[in-house]
């Protein structure tokens, strides 16, 4: 057997950790793309065609086309859209069926992913 010392079985498993939490958050929130044009653009993107096209700046919050009259959980509305908080680690669909899909969970017209 091939034991390591306690400060090197610290030092793997805070890296193992640390990129376990830094891939499951990346995974978990709203992707950043474009998006078919309702009306207006949301905060953060611009008019392209018929898109809504993310800005440059890096400031951009993943986005979804609002469903009804409210957004989901960790979401808030921008015309008509729901845009992601800048805290949020949750994606979200807008809900087409009953039940959401596994792994998912329904969030007024919506199905929402956390991490």
């Amino acid at each position: 057997m091939n034991w390591q010392s306690p400060p090197a079985m610290r030092k793997h498993l805070l890296i193992a950790v640390g990129m376990l939490l830094s891939t499951s958050a990346t995974l978990a929130q709203q992707p950043v793309q474009p998006l078919p044009k309702v009306g207006g653009c949301p905060l953060g993107y611009y008019s392209s065609g018929g898109y809504c096209v993310p800005s440059s700046g890096g400031n951009t919050r993943g986005a979804i086309e609002k469903s009804g009259n409210s957004c989901p959980l960790g979401f808030y509305s921008s015309g008509n859209y729901c845009l992601s908080s800048p805290s949020n680690e949750r994606e979200a669909i807008q809900q087409t069926g009953k039940p959401c899909p596994l792994g998912w969970y329904s969030s007024g017209n919506y199905c929402a992913r956390s991490r």
